[in-house]
């Protein structure tokens, strides 16, 4: 499960530590924002064979580490990681998308079916590497 929680971005696993006992897995330790603890939750609920997720993570104020050269990535790299995260979503994946990056501001456009698959793709973007903002222009489809 840790290893998992390594792969992703806005997820700090140096301060959460993961119990699992019978499917149900407890995160405790801390989280630097409200939206990094409901993150973590995610990516922990989309594991097969988890049944249910007790979030303990305490929001403590955030640290902002100091950006190296190796931390900015240009446009084209995170357009990248953008289209990859969408299609390896199992939820995004046949979502039509397109996605452009200009100086770290993510901007999405295509169809969604609802509002929550929309979200989705936002909070997606939202943690890759990189991305300063998301601008998501998808439309809503109408009913066929």
């Amino acid at each position: 499960m840790r290893a998992l929680l390594l792969m992703k971005s806005n997820v700090s696993v140096s301060s959460t530590k993961v119990d699992v006992k019978d499917g149900v897995v407890t995160l405790t330790g801390s989280a630097d924002s409200v939206a990094q603890k409901e993150l973590t939750e995610t990516y922990v609920r989309e594991v097969e064979g988890v049944k249910r997720v007790n979030n303990s993570l305490v929001v403590a104020k955030p640290v902002e580490p100091p950006r190296t050269m190796g931390d900015v990535l240009d446009d084209a790299s995170i357009t990248a990681q953008v289209k990859y995260a969408l299609l390896t979503h199992h939820s995004t994946s046949a979502i039509d998308t397109k996605v452009s990056t200009k100086d770290g501001m993510v901007i999405i456009t295509g169809e969604a079916d609802n509002d929550a698959e929309r979200d989705l793709v936002t909070k997606l973007v939202q943690a890759v590497r990189g991305v300063r903002s998301v601008r998501n222009d998808m439309t809503l489809k109408r009913g066929e």
